[in-house]
Order: structure tokens, then C-alpha cells, then sequence
């Protein structure tokens, strides 16, 4: 790697195993290319392609899933890098300040690893289960996948035994790219605690020599967040509010006008003011006044409710009483169409997508870190950061809260649930062979090892195999020759 004030030090790019970053044959290939290829072959990363982003797949092929909303993510995250490049980071470091793009899209496609089935209902369901066992999180799982789940056969030392116990043996730099909470997770909690947010205590020593390599001489305390992951979360909270609501126009169950009367009810426009406000805050700006700068959020995002042709009717008419019946039918009518137009017309929506991407990527400035530039931060400027927000709890309250989906993630919670206890009361005799000899590794650790064995096996579920393995185990499918 050339001299970078964002990459300085060659400790982060050793792996977990011990092995160098990258060997002398292997020239024209950085370790963040080769950790990248790694996780893109992952059978991790495959079964992305069958976990729920928003609305379950089988409705619709063209609805995202997590794969393609990682890539999505991807994508964004690398142009704010590439925007960053470019201006801010040799501004702020120098010429020779480059934010490495394969590393913050490495930071992107892993970002959701870690997801269970059935969103985050299958993770309240785990952790609600190993509460009294290190809990579960999905970032946490995440890192925990990276660097113990996945099997990857590696030599740490010259002529040494082969060994699997290190993940996909990524690079420090890569590991600290996906640790979003810098937070151990207590082992035990109480049992109505809530979900608590970063990693587990299986990692912790990971994470303190992550911590050592990556930002030598950090004080304890001190905010640990790389800029990769710092990109990455921005560029996820990006597609959030702005794929997430295509997908929400296109099932119809939001329109312009659906969102600003959201607003209006009380207990909605009251949430998402909170969450709003409570993004704001943290990024260090002024908080929404009240819900009326919401709603002209809203309309600044779609650039007016009203179509071009209604406007120009009533102010054809010189008071309210000159509109008579015939007017205001087709007022009204021109309105709903106006507001439908999202959801019947694809490109439409595209080209809203499209306009949005491009103005939130070009919003994104960097924060940086005089110090220790590889923590420096991004932060999104005012204006954009509140689109990003009120749309993004708009569409969780409307959709992500809604009866329909509400039903659909209720099932999945009590499926996950009793699929974990049926395989930890078997003892791992239910489990695939090569899991029976990991459970069997596990339980001379004690019962919270082996429960975590359970936890990750049933983690890794994609939607639709917990749902068959569900089946399997409770009747509803009989097949005794198709593996587990």
C-alpha cells in the first residue's frame, strides 16, 4: 500500500491468523481486493439473496432483497468515496489522502451479513433467547461471521498446521470496517432488557487488537469508527430513504400525500419528529422546529403534491366560489393521479430515485480527524440529512409497522424461535454433520458456547429454508433423503 495518512502503519493490514496482508506473488492485488473476493465467494454472502429487505420476495420479483440492497448500498457508498477522493480528504490530509473505495464497498456488501431470517423480528426472537447467553445483535453477528463463522482453511505460520478457527481471515482494517457499535454486549441481561447494540463478548479480544492495530495509542473511551464503515452506514441510511421507498410506492402502500398525512396523525407525526430530530442532533445540527418543516420536506422531495395543471385551474378562477362542481371533479381527479403517479409509473419512481442518489451523494462532506485520520467521520449536510431521515422513519412507520407486514414477521419470530429450541434440545443431533463436530467443539467450552453454535446456525437461515426446515421438523414435510 502507497503511503496514506488514511492506511499509515502495517499492523492493520496483517490477518487474523498472523499471515501477511498480501504476498509478494500476488502483485497489482491490495489485501482490501483479495478480503473483498473473499467475502464475495462466502456462501454467507450468497444467502443474502434469500433474507427479506422490506417486502418478501415471493410477491414480487422486483422487490429487494438483502443481496441486492447490500449492493445497492455498495454502489453509493463507493461514490461518496470516490466524491471524497476528489475533494475533501486531500484538502483536509494532503495529496497523497485516498479513501480506499474496495475497502468501503467491501464495508457495504457485509454490512447485513449478519441479518437473520425474517428481519428484525427473527433477531428480537435470538436474542430474546440468548439473553442469558451473550445476546444477539445483527452487527454484532455480522463481525462475528466475518471472523469465526465461515470456514476458510489458512496456514498462519510457514509449514504450521492448517486451521479454520479464523473466519475468512481478513485483514484488521477489513474486521474494523463492519463494526458499526463499539460496544460489548453484556453476556447476561435482564429479561425484558432491550436489544442492546455491538458486539459479542466471543469477540471482544478481536476487537481490542483490532483497536491496537488500526488506531495505535487511542485512548480508552475514545470513539472508535473507521471512516469505511463511517461511509457505509451513511450510504445504507441513504438507500434506506430512498430504495426502500421505491419498493414502498411500488407496492402502492405509500403515495406523496399517504406520507404527508401521516404526518398530521398525532402519534406519527410525533415519532418521527423524535427519531428525526434525535439524527439531527447527533450530526451536530439544529433540531426540527415542528412537523410542518417535515411536511415541507416532504414536499421538496417529490417538488410539489399538487399537479401543474390544477394549479394553473385555480388560479384561473378569481375567488373559491367561481369553482363550481364540474371544476372540482376534475381537481380532484387530476390530484389523485398526480399522486398515484409514483406508483403506477416505474419510470417515474427511477427517475425520482436517480435525482435523489445523486444530490444525497453530493451532500456527503467529510469530518475529519486531525489525529487519527483513518476515524475520521462523514456527516451529510442539513437539508439532505432531514430528507434522509423523515422518509426513512416515514416508510418504518407506514410500512415496516403495518398490519400486512406486521403478520408476516409475527409467523417468522415464532418460527425462528421454535426452530432454536428444538435443535438445542436435541443436543445438535439435528444439526448437518459438519455442525454436529463444531456443537460437539463447543459444548467443552460450556452451555453458552454451544447455545452460540445453535444461534449462528439458525442465523444463517435464509427465509425461505427456516420456513422448510420448519416444516420438516414439525410435519409439514416429510423427506428423510434431501440433506439439512
Amino acid at each position: 500500500m502507497k503511503k496514506n495518512p488514511f492506511y499509515s502503519g502495517a499492523q492493520q493490514l496483517k490477518r487474523c491468523s498472523g499471515s501477511p496482508g498480501v504476498k509478494r506473488e500476488e502483485q497489482g492485488r491490495d489485501p482490501f481486493s483479495k478480503d473483498y473476493a473473499r467475502l464475495l465467494h462466502a456462501p454467507a454472502f450468497r444467502r443474502l439473496q434469500g433474507k427479506t429487505q422490506l417486502f418478501p420476495g415471493a410477491e414480487s420479483d422486483f422487490f429487494r432483497n438483502r443481496l441486492t440492497h447490500s449492493l445497492e448500498v455498495a454502489q453509493i457508498a463507493r461514490g461518496i468515496a470516490a466524491r471524497l477522493n476528489a475533494t475533501d480528504a486531500k484538502t483536509h490530509f494532503g495529496r497523497s489522502a485516498e479513501i480506499s473505495e474496495e475497502l468501503v464497498e467491501f464495508a457495504a456488501i457485509a454490512h447485513d451479513l449478519g441479518h437473520p431470517p425474517f428481519g428484525h423480528n427473527g433477531e428480537h426472537a435470538l436474542d430474546e433467547l440468548m439473553r442469558e447467553h451473550g445476546g444477539f445483535e445483527g452487527n454484532a453477528q455480522t463481525l462475528r461471521i466475518l471472523a469465526a463463522v465461515e470456514r476458510k482453511l489458512v496456514r498462519p505460520r510457514k509449514n504450521g498446521p492448517s486451521s479454520s478457527s479464523y473466519g475468512l481471515d481478513l485483514t484488521f482494517r477489513s474486521l474494523a470496517a463492519v463494526l458499526k457499535y463499539d460496544h460489548e454486549i453484556a453476556q447476561v441481561r435482564e429479561h425484558h432488557s432491550s436489544l442492546q447494540k455491538g458486539y459479542y463478548t466471543t469477540e471482544a479480544t478481536l476487537v481490542r487488537k483490532m483497536k491496537s492495530r488500526v488506531a495505535p495509542g487511542l485512548p480508552e473511551g475514545e470513539r472508535f469508527k473507521t471512516i469505511e464503515c463511517a461511509i457505509m452506514d451513511i450510504a445504507d441510511d441513504i438507500a434506506y430513504s430512498t430504495y426502500d421507498l421505491e419498493d414502498s410506492l411500488h407496492a402502492g402502500f405509500v403515495t406523496p400525500m399517504r406520507l404527508i398525512s401521516a404526518l398530521h396523525d398525532a402519534e406519527v407525526g410525533k415519532e418521527v419528529l423524535r427519531k428525526t430530530n434525535r439524527g439531527l442532533t447527533e450530526a451536530g445540527y439544529e433540531p426540527a422546529i415542528n412537523v410542518f418543516e417535515l411536511v415541507s420536506t416532504v414536499l421538496d422531495v417529490f417538488h410539489t403534491v399538487l399537479p401543474p395543471t390544477v394549479t394553473t385551474l385555480l388560479q384561473s378562477k378569481k375567488s373559491e366560489q367561481h369553482v363550481g362542481p364540474e371544476t372540482a371533479v376534475l381537481v380532484n381527479r387530476e390530484a389523485w393521479l398526480h399522486d398515484r403517479r409514483y406508483c403506477d409509473d416505474a419510470l417515474a419512481r427511477s427517475s425520482l430515485t436517480a435525482e435523489r442518489v445523486g444530490l444525497l451523494i453530493a451532500a456527503v462532506e467529510l469530518v475529519p480527524n486531525a489525529e487519527f485520520p483513518q476515524l475520521s467521520s462523514v456527516r451529510m449536510k442539513r437539508p439532505e440529512l432531514l430528507h434522509v431521515e423523515v422518509l426513512k422513519h416515514l416508510n418504518y412507520e407506514l410500512v415496516i409497522r403495518s398490519p400486512q407486514l406486521a403478520v408476516v414477521e409475527h409467523r417468522g419470530k415464532e418460527l425462528v424461535a421454535k426452530i432454536f429450541r428444538t435443535l438445542s434440545e436435541s443436543d445438535g443431533s439435528l444439526l448437518p454433520s459438519d455442525w454436529q463436530h463444531r456443537h460437539m467443539e463447543a459444548k467443552k467450552k460450556g452451555v453458552s458456547a454451544a447455545k452460540r453454535l445453535i444461534c449462528d446456525y439458525v442465523a444463517c437461515m435464509t427465509d425461505s429454508y427456516a420456513a422448510e426446515l420448519h416444516g420438516r421438523l414439525f410435519g409439514e414435510g416429510s423427506s428423510i433423503f434431501k440433506p439439512l
